[in-house]
């Protein structure tokens, strides 16, 4: 057995949706990766060198440099767009220039508006406040998933409405971003999309890919551990 490194490693958690993110990236093009845990809330001084916003994932190409700051890209979109220029095939990004561009402001809008509404709004107040010894803010969650998931929900329905994927027939950069961000909420919450079809049909495409999957049954692993029932929102 080879004691070798995979080239890419990535420094952060499968809890996050960016790490799993850039994790099924790597899946889908066969590359070996690697993820290095990271405590963001208290990181070391050589990880807030590479990575300036405080933020994970950071990768590491070890074939440009094992240590340093060189080497090493933050942010999940920067880092998925650098995997697909070294590993072009299989394509997670679009060659039709208007597919592109529509793929990149759907992932845009996944790692933005859908992060941030069901990450703050629904698994920080439920799986934070667990693991401060706090009960979960099921309100505060109950009333993002009312009032404000919905219209992001209606949002993706439409955008995938007669599609199979969001830009055609494969399977793209902006279906893995906006699945691993829903799968967020999953960890804490029963998903319920009966009222959007395109996206629900999405979503169960999805998530039996095994770079969806894998990823994510590590995290849920590590959530049951504090958190071992989900909640209903509805």
């Amino acid at each position: 057995m080879s004691d070798t490194k995979p080239d890419i490693v990535f420094y952060g958690s499968p809890v996050s949706p960016f790490v799993r993110k850039v994790a099924a990236v790597c899946i889908e093009k066969n590359i070996p990766f690697e993820i290095e845990g990271v405590d963001v809330f208290n990181p070391p001084q050589w990880f807030s060198d590479i990575s300036p916003m405080k933020r994970i994932p950071v990768m590491r190409d070890r074939s440009i440099a094992e240590e340093g700051t060189h080497g090493t890209i933050a942010d999940s979109s920067a880092i998925s767009s650098y995997i697909e220029r070294k590993h072009p095939l299989p394509a997670l990004y679009c060659t039709d220039a208007f597919a592109h561009g529509r793929a990149l402001a759907l992932e845009e809008y996944a790692d933005t508006t859908l992060a941030a509404t069901g990450g703050l709004g629904i698994f920080r107040p439920i799986f934070f406040s667990v693991i401060q010894g706090k009960e979960p803010d099921l309100d505060k969650s109950r009333a993002t998933w009312a009032e404000d998931m919905q219209s992001i929900f209606a949002y993706l329905d439409k955008e995938l409405e007669g599609r199979t994927f969001c830009t055609g027939d494969s399977v793209s950069i902006a279906d893995i971003s906006i699945t691993c961000v829903l799968m967020q909420i999953a960890l804490v919450a029963e998903i319920s999309l009966g009222d959007y079809p395109a996206l629900a049909a999405h979503y169960d495409r999805m998530i039996a890919r095994p770079s969806i999957a894998g990823p994510y049954t590590k995290a849920d692993a590590m959530v049951r551990k504090a958190l071992p029932e989900r909640f209903d929102l509805t």
